[in-house]
């Protein structure tokens, strides 16, 4: 049994003398092929001339203007067969200054054979029937279930026309 060891200790002997050979002629082969080989890079272009251009637009109306936006809005109304006029020809209502995610349904309730549902916004409640409007969307209520708010909501599509939309609000029970 003790013949394996010694025999494993010189064999790995060998193999390390086998690698410990001169090196001297590995070296020269290297120096050779760095000195052969030419390295081929393009010269850099130089960069272009650059002119400033003074910013003549301070003056000008900002594009994201909340004036120029209505005054849009405006125009759109104008079009015949436009969904959006008797939209903007309206008061509106306090649940239209929040975005219907923010929005949800804890309940409905009949009153004289009406349906109402409430809706919690900022840890207040809201009682709200067909036809009024809530979200920033021209969203008006079509319709109230037990479990839900179907709505339609006037929203513009990727050709810049108004379309109707609809839309639901679903009852949010409160977990356990």
């Amino acid at each position: 049994m003790s013949a394996l060891p010694w025999a494993a200790a010189v064999l790995a002997t060998a193999v390390l003398a086998g690698c410990s050979a001169d090196h001297d002629q590995l070296r020269e082969w290297m120096e050779r092929e760095r000195r052969e080989v030419k390295p081929n890079v393009p010269p850099l272009q130089s960069p272009k001339q650059f002119n400033p251009e003074p910013y003549s637009s301070a003056q000008s109306v900002d594009p994201f203007s909340t004036q120029k936006l209505t005054v849009a809005l405006k125009q759109e109304a104008r079009q015949p067969n436009s969904a959006l006029a008797s939209e903007l020809n309206r008061r509106k209502e306090p649940l239209e200054a929040y975005p219907l995610d923010s929005m949800s349904m804890v309940g409905s309730v009949t009153k004289q054979g009406r349906p109402f549902a409430l809706l919690r916004v900022d840890n207040l409640l809201y009682q709200v029937k067909v036809g009024d409007y809530l979200g920033q969307n021209y969203g008006r209520i079509t319709r109230i279930g037990e479990t839900e708010i179907a709505l339609r909501e006037i929203v513009q599509d990727a050709a810049g026309e108004w379309i109707e939309r609809p839309g639901t609000l679903q009852l949010q029970e409160k977990a356990r």
